[in-house]
């Protein structure tokens, strides 16, 4: 790998190790450009605060540890600063001012829930409901479209139990949308080392047939996941099983 571009820290509450430790794998296993995209804060109303994000408060010294980091490593790797973040139409527009006033280098999806979090619709639930996996594909498409992100991570994350039929005619449409729009998908490392029921195969290979870009994302909540070369292998070997080609790095990162 000579990117990643899905690190997170411990501000996410669910994530261990210092930012040092993160880059320092990351620089021992080859990587020479580091992303650390920690889920977003988000401006939810008065009442709600989530319990796997940094908050608004933290989003400072966030961007002032990493770039003091930044300065001091940039001989040796390239970091970039970024948030994974969902696509939440009810707070996206505040979202997406408020980490634009910190010039966050990039966004990468991550649709964890459905509507909102608040709503608690998880979307990678195991279901049978094709209305449902609908419901994903539309809200992802929706959000890739405002033109914010750089890649979709983990699309294949709903855990489906139904119909092979409906599967693919759901995640083709995924598929075909993100390759208009010039979106890589990521084969994601933390649900392959954790055997999560992503990556799922079925959808690889629908993403081959549709020819999407693909990159490799370690999804790091500890700094020992940046440099885990047997599950890169592994994650070659699925890409070349199902027509992909990976990215070793992305040229451009869109600004939010």
């Amino acid at each position: 790998m000579q990117a990643n571009y899905h690190t997170h820290t411990w501000r996410c509450r669910h994530a261990a190790g210092e930012e040092r430790e993160y880059i320092e794998n990351a620089i021992k296993a080859g990587i020479r450009e580091l992303g650390f995209s920690d889920h977003s804060p988000y401006p939810f109303e008065p009442g709600y605060e989530s319990n796997f994000r940094m908050t608004l408060e933290q989003t400072a010294g966030y961007f002032e540890t990493l770039r003091a980091l930044k300065e001091e490593y940039a001989d040796r790797i390239a970091i970039r600063i970024g948030f994974e973040a969902e696509y939440y139409p009810r707070f996206f527009g505040e979202m997406r001012e408020f980490v634009r006033s910190f010039d966050c280098d990039y966004l990468i999806m991550g649709q964890h829930f459905l509507q909102n979090e608040i709503e608690r619709i998880y979307s990678g639930s195991a279901t049978d409901d094709e209305a449902r996996l609908a419901q994903y594909v539309d809200q992802v498409c929706e959000g890739l479209a405002t033109g914010a992100y750089t890649y979709l991570a983990h699309p294949d994350l709903p855990a489906w139990q139904g119909e092979t039929a409906a599967y693919d005619r759901q995640m083709r449409r995924l598929c075909k949308e993100t390759k208009a729009m010039g979106i890589p998908l990521e084969i994601n490392l933390l649900g392959m080392y954790e055997h999560r029921f992503y990556p799922c195969e079925r959808f690889w290979q629908l993403a081959g047939e549709c020819g999407c870009d693909v990159i490799l994302g370690c999804d790091a909540h500890e700094p020992v996941a940046l440099n885990r070369p047997d599950v890169e292998q592994e994650a070659l070997a699925l890409a070349d099983r199902c027509g992909l080609k990976v990215l070793p790095r992305l040229e451009t990162l869109r600004k939010p």
